[in-house]
């Protein structure tokens, strides 16, 4: 009698047969369900209708993923449950009219006298008068006082003459011509500020200029600078500022 031929495993992806502790199939690389529990039951019939298996972790989480659902729907019902309130219902009682029904007892309270409310004085939070000749607060304004740093701006559309104090190109930044031209304003010159030299056609472009005085005329530019010189400047020259 001849011994029957054991039953093999096949890879339930491909369909190769594997050896009892093959782990991964030698045909197409799936891992094969070693474990012939329950996990490798429920392993093999995943891999006969999915090919991507994810491994046997999933069934211990998948696990704890029901329990989870279970205890929090309990949770919720015994939340609702405990939410409904009792509701009383008041019964009238039975009351006996005739001969010896119980006469109701009357309880006497005397009155109290209540007199009326005395009328409360009205104070008025209003603005007082103000006395003949005495100055009206309420037109006075503190003025805000000027910025000393506030550099000095070429009014909009206005062609005039200026001195020109030094030309920065503007690699250089505008930060560092106004950097200059507030360390001239406290050397005592006026008017002192910043144009952008590309935004006026008399002027070269390219630059930031920093000026001092708006000055109506030539003759006015010209009598202003020896000033600008006296205060270290001696390169400064007047110009004209055109739009």
């Amino acid at each position: 009698m001849t011994e029957s031929p054991k039953p093999r495993d096949y890879c339930p992806r491909c369909g190769v047969a594997y050896e009892p502790l093959q782990e991964y199939c030698l045909e197409c690389g799936s891992r094969l369900p070693t474990n012939r529990g329950v996990v490798g039951f429920l392993a093999s019939e995943w891999q006969r209708r999915l090919a991507w298996y994810p491994g046997d972790w999933i069934w211990p989480v998948l696990l704890f993923l029901v329990i989870t659902i279970a205890a929090t729907a309990a949770a919720v019902a015994a939340g609702s449950t405990k939410g409904h309130s009792s509701t009383l219902v008041a019964t009238q009682p039975h009351v006996t009219v005739g001969p010896g029904a119980p006469q109701p007892t009357v309880s006497t309270v005397s009155p109290t006298s209540t007199l009326p409310t005395a009328p409360q004085p009205t104070i008025s939070t209003g603005t007082l008068p103000t006395a003949p000749g005495a100055a009206s607060t309420s037109s006075v304004t503190t003025p805000t006082p000027a910025n000393p740093n506030a550099l000095a701006e070429w009014p909009a559309g206005k062609s005039g003459y200026t001195i020109v104090l030094l030309s920065l190109p503007f690699d250089a930044g505008r930060a560092n011509a106004a950097a200059r031209a507030r360390a001239a304003k406290r050397a005592g010159l006026p008017d002192v500020g910043v144009l952008a030299s590309s935004d006026y056609s008399s002027l070269h472009p390219g630059y930031y200029v920093v000026f001092s005085g708006i000055y109506a005329s030539q003759a006015q530019a010209s009598a202003a600078v020896s000033n600008v010189h006296a205060h270290g400047f001696r390169g400064a020259y007047q110009v004209q500022v055109t739009r």
